[in-house]
């Protein structure tokens, strides 16, 4: 079956968010742009949080190389929701973060979930047959905005536990640290 890859040059937004309350919230990646075109993936927390990490490893990492300019902070602070409606195009099984040097860019590619594992050489690669993939191709500026954004979102669920660290429910949970007890 042919692969479907959505590319997105320099996207007017690329971001992570979130649907649902926290404990049961779905998180996505959301690219869109000029032409109204939206495109959104599901993955897991954990996959948000360590983007975020590497993707600011990898500016730090460019800012230090020189000639090339890699802003300290976020160009803007994007504190809007999702843009609705969130069609869930696939859901993420692997990721890959490159940095392009010609047109002076990070790259992102999200690939899909498929029955068969997925193979490292697909990922960021133009092949025919595959996994679906969304590929983004943004500034600097724009990687920050969405390291900022991506922290914020994955730090917006439920408090943890001052004992044991897991995140509390709003009827509070069952601490491993107090042998089942409830206080």
């Amino acid at each position: 079956m042919p692969r479907q890859v959505f590319r997105f040059e320099r996207p007017t937004r690329f971001v992570a968010g979130t649907v649902g309350q926290p404990g049961d919230r779905t998180f996505y990646l959301q690219a869109s742009d000029d032409d109204g075109r939206v495109v959104s993936v599901a993955l897991e927390k954990s996959q948000v949080q360590v983007l975020a990490e590497r993707m600011d490893e990898l500016l730090d990492e460019i800012a230090s190389r020189p000639g090339t300019v890699v802003p300290a902070t976020a160009d803007v602070d994007d504190l809007e929701p999702l843009t609705a409606p969130v069609d869930e195009e696939f859901r993420v099984a692997a990721m890959g973060l490159a940095w392009d040097g010609e047109a002076q860019a990070v790259v992102v590619e999200a690939v899909a979930a498929t029955d068969e594992p997925v193979d490292e050489e697909a990922i960021l690669s133009d092949a025919e047959e595959g996994p679906d993939a969304l590929r983004v191709t943004i500034t600097p500026g724009a990687a920050r905005s969405f390291v900022a954004r991506a922290r914020r979102v994955v730090a917006a669920g439920r408090p943890s536990c001052p004992l044991c660290s897991l995140p509390l429910d709003p009827t509070g949970h069952v601490c491993p640290r107090q042998n089942g007890y409830r206080r």
